[in-house]
């Protein structure tokens, strides 16, 4: 069978070529043109179809931030033939292989990465034919997760109606740290009354312990948020004492 080799045209539905001495003819369904083929389009040689290669597509990623821990991330798309080389392509062009990946079906694919390097990156997909795409965008995070530097549990026995700083809890991460309450008991006025600081993890009342005159143990869980939504938890009490030296800070 001759080589056929088609440059800069754009043939029409229906259009028949007829190539090398031995006359075999090549015949064009649907327009297309000499470098791309899609699957709507469609070629027939001495008759018999010839299928379409198409690129595949990149949709989004989920999660889209993890930390340098390996991570499981399912990637949406479409074209996906099993079973493609997924990789992770840094901003600075480092490329790391995903440690493995699973061809859930034609639109979705499932992997783990270790990335050690905290970043953005970009992710490529390449089918066993050659084809790839690559997301137009750094669609990836590589970030530390907040850790709490401040130890769990107790922050200290605070006299009840105290007013003042009561105590300050602190976590790190490689951006802003945002501090908030997830249950309904240190900011809650009705009990233990006090006041958290989001950007300082300070933790101040005007009236410790509120209308309480009994001695209480307050338990609540504090979020640590960094700048790219990740988050950690870490439960703390405070307790309220009432005896006969009428006031003051006890932690």
């Amino acid at each position: 069978m001759s080589e056929v080799k088609v440059n800069k045209i754009s043939p029409r539905t229906g259009t028949t070529f007829t190539v090398g001495d031995s006359g075999d003819t090549i015949t064009t369904a649907g327009d297309i043109s000499a470098n791309s083929i899609t699957a709507s389009n469609s070629i027939t040689l001495n008759g018999e179809a010839i299928t379409a290669l198409q690129n595949p597509t990149f949709t989004s990623i989920s999660p889209d931030t993890i930390t340098n821990a390996q991570t499981s991330i399912t990637i949406t798309g479409a074209g996906f033939v099993s079973i493609p080389v997924v990789e992770a392509v840094s901003t600075t062009g480092v490329i790391t292989p995903a440690d493995s990946v699973t061809f859930n079906n034609s639109t979705s694919l499932t992997c783990n990465f270790t990335l050690t390097t905290d970043g953005t990156y970009y992710i490529r997909i390449e089918n066993n034919d050659g084809l790839a795409v690559r997301s137009s965008t750094a669609v990836l995070t590589v970030s530390d997760a907040p850790t709490w530097t401040t130890a769990a549990g107790t922050l200290g026995t605070i006299a009840g109606d105290f007013s003042g700083t009561v105590a300050t809890v602190v976590a790190t991460s490689d951006s802003a740290i945002t501090y908030s309450e997830t249950t309904n008991v240190l900011t809650n006025a009705s009990q233990a009354n006090c006041s958290l600081n989001s950007s300082t993890g300070v933790i101040t009342t005007t009236d410790f312990g509120g209308a309480s005159t009994t001695a209480t143990t307050y338990t609540f869980t504090l979020r640590a948020t960094d700048a790219e939504g990740q988050t950690a938890d870490r439960q703390f009490s405070l307790t309220s004492s009432f005896g006969a030296t009428g006031g003051g800070q006890f932690n």
